[in-house]
């Protein structure tokens, strides 16, 4: 079993990134597209040379800009599934799982992937679904060190990617090798993935288990992917979270945090209500904001707010479609959210 470890600046496309995936790891890079996730993904598998840092897979040094060392993309052991499978047309599917250098027991790998039945066929009689599960037999048969996964069930529709979803856990499980998943779906950080990392602008925001950065995230792309929201601060001296802009944020505090830290309070869209003037004898979270988008989620309506000042995202409530009606929201209105104390969380920031 190897870990990774991954130093890389990248200076046109602004990355500058250091994490590093334990032996057996599955780690989630998730962020807004532009963020480098990929980028990091091909400066590991070296489709990109990173202009400086370095990489290790084990005890293996696969690049190293002082050193001058780049170790070439067919000997490196790393396996990269991306969201195209990218089969061979003109080869069957056992020819495509057979072709990679090293490629090591290609019945073997299909079983696992439960694609036996397909050996036969050519990739054009394939579906969605299949052709990945192919595609990942091919990677795995190559019996790789690290497994690099870029979305790749991103173009699978719900059924296939639910199956997919179930064989990479099952072959994550047996291979015993580290993993590097980017993602923009939370069933994958779900059911796959141990630790996650949030990459903005190039930069680490944030890190952590998995189960820990969908419960409290502390970045403002980990609060909209996790869907709760997230406001910037410093403790004052009453215990509240009080943001750049001079709104002030009561909730519960969590242990350890004084006055003076700078902390992030959390609360659930569903915990917000709306009104059209500000409310008397209300909770004491209420803060006027700017309609910027109504989306329809099952029988909830998400208002979605406009940025908050800092350019954090946008304050987000949940109210029944009656409510949205009677209320007449449309974009560009000024509105009062309103949170009870008890809803917020108040946690240390990132």
């Amino acid at each position: 079993m190897t870990g990774i470890s991954v130093r890389a600046v990248v200076e046109n496309r602004g990355v500058d990134v250091e994490f590093e995936v334990a032996a057996g790891e599955v780690l989630a890079v998730l962020g807004p597209n532009g963020a480098g996730k990929s980028t990091s993904l091909h400066v590991i598998a070296g489709l990109v040379r990173p202009d400086h840092g370095a990489v290790a897979v084990g005890e293996r040094v696969l690049t190293d800009t002082r050193a001058g060392v780049h170790v070439a993309i067919h000997d490196r052991r790393v396996g990269l599934l991306m969201q195209d499978p990218l089969l061979f047309p003109h080869r069957s599917v056992a020819a495509n799982v057979a072709f990679p250098p090293r490629s090591r027991r290609p019945v073997h790998w299909l079983t696992e992937v439960d694609a036996a039945d397909l050996a036969d066929r050519m990739p054009r009689q394939l579906s969605g679904g299949q052709a990945q599960r192919v595609a990942l037999a091919r990677a795995l048969a190559a019996e790789p060190d690290v497994l690099l996964l870029d979305e790749p069930l991103a173009g699978l529709d719900v059924a296939a990617a639910t199956a997919a979803r179930k064989v990479l856990r099952k072959v994550l499980g047996k291979s015993g090798g580290s993993a590097v998943l980017v993602t923009h779906d939370i069933l994958d950080v779900l059911t796959l993935a141990d630790r996650v990392v949030v990459m903005e602008s190039g930069r680490i925001t944030e890190s952590g288990s998995a189960a820990s950065v969908l419960a409290t995230p502390r970045s403002g792309f980990g609060a909209r992917f996790a869907g709760v929201n997230l406001v910037n601060g410093v403790v004052d001296a009453d215990g509240a979270v009080r943001t750049p802009a001079g709104t002030t944020w009561h909730g519960g505090l969590a242990a350890g945090l004084a006055a003076g830290d700078s902390a992030v309070a959390l609360f659930y869209p569903a915990a917000v209500a709306v009104y059209r003037d500000r409310p008397h004898g209300s909770p004491r979270n209420t803060v006027e904001v700017t309609v910027a988008e109504l989306d329809s989620r099952g029988p909830a309506i998400r208002v979605r707010a406009e940025d908050q000042p800092d350019g954090a995202p946008g304050l987000a409530a949940d109210v029944t479609a009656e409510s949205a009606a009677e209320l007449r929201l449309v974009p560009g209105e000024r509105i009062h959210f309103a949170v009870k104390a008890q809803e917020v969380a108040i946690h240390p920031s990132a």
